[in-house]
């Protein structure tokens, strides 16, 4: 961090310590609600989430050769496999906004395209099974439909736009990796190597499965009832491959890369959950702006309820699964479908706190244009999905 930095941080905690009116009711719950939200984070989603995800980043760092890298998804791969196999990349990882934040800076470290990059990093949150099965169920087939076709065509679009907006950034990314050495495997073969990556996926998937609705009986009943279980015998499995097909020197690797995602994107995401939790609250606790406020500008479906619900789903953090009640309770309260479906696209694949993480890894320029792209694409399906759905 440059020193100039530190000292704009420094002089804006003394000026926020200084002027803001703490005594003042508001803002004591605004400052309650960001350290409330912060322990819902650290509780519910740290072990079970961030932490498997920061292990599959380091991997895919570490094992992962950047020629395969560049291959599927490198700013010179086939456009149509780069970003098919990114649009719905997705839809096996029950992640929110700030869990796929590792994956996606281990891939886009490795020397993926931005494009493809970018729609991994929308697909990741978007489009996972469980979200969009929920949606259907809760909210009906409609928007679930909507969703998962929204979710699919954004990523993409979103991909592309970006490609090609910042071609000439991956085209100087690509010009210097002339040379690209051979990944030094230790031995493994390929199969030994995605089993070992599927293992880790499936311990996220497992430890992170929510429980469900009130009532709920069947199949995900099930895998919740046995989830830590399932979680147990595959981090058994994980220390059997890891002790048995990998060196010293590729675990201690592999740790010190894990280390370092999680050194970069841990401080920013606690201040960006604080400061979301300070500014909006948690869901169905008032902060600074109040919750009546938002709702009386949803109901409808004109451009600036869709445009209003595209920029507040995109500042909010939904943890994954969350914006589903959150929206049955604004829908029960007068919420349009448009500003609904515009708050579902935008919503669970952005938020402030990842905001800030993105804009450290492809830089402020490049995250402001991903964020514009979300939210104008979000506006636009409401609209239309309101127009039809009345």
């Amino acid at each position: 961090m440059k020193e100039r930095t530190k000292v704009l941080i420094i002089a804006a905690v003394f000026l926020a310590a200084y002027y803001i009116p703490w005594d003042h009711a508001l803002i004591r719950q605004s400052g309650l609600e960001a350290f409330m939200m912060l322990r819902e984070y650290a509780r519910e989603h740290v072990l079970t989430c961030l932490i498997p995800a920061f292990f599959i980043a380091g991997a895919i760092a570490v094992f992962v050769s950047q020629a395969s890298v560049l291959k599927y998804f490198g700013a010179q791969a086939n456009k149509i496999l780069s970003y098919s196999v990114a649009s719905v990349s997705g839809t096996i990882l029950a992640v929110c906004s700030c869990t796929v934040l590792p994956l996606f800076a281990g891939i886009y470290t490795r020397g993926a395209g931005i494009g493809p990059a970018t729609a991994f990093l929308y697909s990741g949150p978007a489009i996972n099974v469980l979200a969009i099965t929920l949606t259907a169920k809760v909210l009906g087939w409609e928007m679930g439909l909507a969703r998962a076709i929204g979710a699919i065509v954004f990523a993409i679009i979103t991909g592309l736009l970006m490609a090609l907006i910042f071609r000439k950034d991956d085209a100087a990314r690509t010009t210097g990796q002339i040379y690209v050495p051979e990944n030094d495997d230790g031995g493994r073969t390929l199969l030994q190597d995605g089993l070992y990556l599927l293992t880790m996926v499936l311990i996220l998937i497992f430890a992170s499965f929510a429980r469900p609705a009130a009532g709920g009986a069947g199949l995900w009943a099930a895998i919740f009832a046995y989830k830590w279980y399932v979680t147990a015998a595959l981090l058994a499995v994980l220390a059997f491959m890891v002790k048995s097909w990998f060196r010293k020197d590729e675990r201690r690797a592999w740790v010190d890369s894990t280390w370092g995602f999680m050194k970069q994107i841990f401080p920013l995401l606690i201040g960006g959950v604080l400061v979301a939790g300070f500014l909006l609250g948690r869901p169905g606790h008032p902060a600074l702006i109040p919750e009546q406020y938002v709702q009386a500008l949803l109901g409808g479906n004109s451009l600036w309820a869709n445009l209003f619900a595209s920029v507040a789903g995109a500042l909010m953090y939904f943890a994954t699964l969350t914006e589903i009640p959150i929206l049955q309770g604004l829908l029960g309260a007068g919420m349009g479908k448009g500003p609904a479906l515009a708050l579902l696209l935008a919503g669970p694949a952005l938020s402030l706190p990842n905001m800030l993480v993105i804009g450290s890894v492809i830089g402020v320029k490049k995250t402001v244009t991903f964020c514009g792209i979300i939210i104008v694409m979000s506006t636009i399906a409401g609209l239309l999905y309101g127009s039809f759905a009345g």
